[in-house]
């Protein structure tokens, strides 16, 4: 009976939202594939759009840096660091100046000390440890009929979930100051940002998959702990 529970739980819950990350993972790397074809009209790459939204915001001291591989751009408020990866960094693409100012917008979210941006970077080493460690401390406290140590694998979990779930507002948040950034500083034309808008708008659907992947794992574990009482 528990082993059943155990897959149901698992098929029910976890699988569904596991299969729209890969949609939406899908969705945004053909999405990114589809705007890189088309240039912008100003000729602007994304290293180049990405220091004057900053200069415009009046955001300083901050270095933008090529790091290697595929849509791994990122924005290191730690060491104030806007990296653009390699399709991005050189590129005068519709979705390479998208990519480009959506990071950007984080570097803003930080100059305007933007609270959720704030919390987001305390919670990195709970959803380090607790997306690593949780759901095994967890599972092996229910095998074990040991309830204290599946409480405390369900806690650092829940670090990892609380982590996902705050991503979400911050990420559309560097979105929207994105798009007002590049309408604001006249970079890109209407059809231009009407492309950025789709790049960005799949791109928050990873977003949105990989907190409900996490929240379903964190409601499996509350089923299965509750079933083994």
């Amino acid at each position: 009976m528990y082993r059943y529970g155990f897959d149901m739980y698992y098929l029910v819950l976890v699988v569904p939202a596991f299969l729209l990350s890969l949609w939406a993972q899908f969705k945004v790397k053909s999405t990114f594939s589809r705007y890189s074809q088309i240039r912008c009209s100003r000729g602007l790459t994304g290293a180049a759009a990405a220091k004057l939204l900053m200069d415009a915001g009046n955001v300083s001291n901050v270095r933008i840096e090529r790091v290697a591989g595929s849509l791994t751009d990122h924005y290191d408020p730690g060491n104030r660091v806007l990296r653009l990866s390699d399709p991005v960094f050189a590129s005068d693409s519709v979705a390479a100046v998208g990519v480009a100012a959506h990071e950007t917008g984080h570097a803003i979210q930080h100059a305007r000390h933007y609270g959720p941006l704030a919390l987001r970077s305390t919670l990195v080493p709970a959803a380090n440890i607790g997306s690593s460690m949780g759901p095994w401390i967890a599972i092996a406290g229910i095998f074990l009929s040991f309830p204290l140590l599946t409480t405390v694998g369900i806690l650092l979990f829940t670090g990892a979930v609380a982590f996902y779930l705050i991503t979400l507002p911050v990420e559309i948040n560097a979105s929207r100051r994105a798009l007002a950034a590049l309408r604001g500083a006249g970079v890109m034309t209407e059809d231009e940002l009407k492309g950025v808008r789709n790049v960005l708008s799949a791109a928050a659907m990873t977003y949105i998959a990989s907190a409900l992947v996490a929240l379903m794992s964190l409601i499996r574990l509350l089923l299965l702990s509750r079933r083994r009482r």
